[in-house]
């Protein structure tokens, strides 16, 4: 996760033809949810479909529950992250509906949590949403974003794999940034993203998500789109998700915190487009 952002021009022919025969995507999908959208508790800011198309719920979790549903998520840890920890321990459900990740002091290290859906969902195009809160103590960031296999590949531009940040949360003012990476992390690694400001994002929950077409990524908070991009050719295979919050000077002095903080996650779903 890089700040600095290259654009990249997008491979026109290739998304043009792809873009066109847009049909929704494909990757390995739990079963397909028995929840209407009618019936969600909080409707989505969903953006219009296609002619003759509609948004279907592929994949979702609201973190109902006591624990977190292994069948959908890794929980990782125990090892080091960054100036930090990734541990178990940090990574649960409230009871109230809410997945926490929490950032704690623990001894002489600080410690925070992450969750995957690495070999258990990953899918290319469609919505992916997630709703959470904004953390407000420094030296730790909250993201939601995508990633596969294919992110260190290079040859082939970010087409084989992108690493997708939805957003990132290092700062305290309202800011928020959203990313792309792609060709691995060497000396051949490219990058695009954005810096925006949403001040009211710094009380209570808002959705954050990504519309992606296999020829462009559009980004929104709340439904009001925040940065479109077709750098690195858009990514075409399957990527999973991941809930993290990492501990860095990117956001801050972790030593001035007070801690612990628990950043909360109502929710993350996935819609795809079906015929009418």
């Amino acid at each position: 996760m890089m700040t600095l952002p290259k654009g990249v021009a997008p491979v026109v022919l290739f998304a043009v033809v792809v873009g066109l025969m847009w049909e929704g995507g494909s990757g390995v999908r739990a079963e397909a949810p028995k929840t209407d959208i009618s019936q969600l508790s909080q409707a989505d800011p969903l953006p219009p479909p296609p002619p003759g198309k509609k948004w279907v719920l592929v994949w979702h979790d609201e973190f109902d529950g006591d624990k977190i549903d292994e069948s959908k998520w890794t929980i990782y840890g125990d090892w080091p992250r960054r100036d930090g920890f990734w541990v178990k321990e940090d990574s649960y459900l409230d009871g109230k509906g809410h997945l926490v990740i929490c950032t704690k002091r623990d001894g002489e290290r600080f410690t925070s949590g992450a969750i995957v859906t690495r070999d258990k969902f990953l899918k290319n195009f469609g919505y992916f949403v997630c709703r959470c809160t904004h953390p407000k103590q420094p030296g730790h960031w909250a993201a939601f974003w995508m990633f596969g296999s294919g992110v260190g590949h290079v040859g082939d531009e970010g087409r084989d794999g992108t690493e997708i940040d939805i957003m990132e949360m290092p700062y305290r003012d309202g800011r928020l940034t959203s990313n792309l990476h792609w060709d691995g992390y060497g000396e051949d690694h490219k990058h695009a993203g954005t810096v925006f400001s949403r001040p009211e994002i710094l009380e209570g929950f808002h959705t954050y998500a990504l519309c992606w077409k296999p020829d462009e990524y559009v980004f929104d908070v709340d439904g009001k789109e925040t940065w479109r991009s077709s750098a690195g050719g858009v990514c075409q295979a399957p990527l999973y998700l991941k809930l993290t919050v990492e501990i860095g000077p990117w956001a801050g002095d972790i030593r001035k915190a007070d801690l612990p903080e628990e950043w909360l996650i109502d929710y993350v779903r996935v819609y795809d487009l079906a015929d009418e």
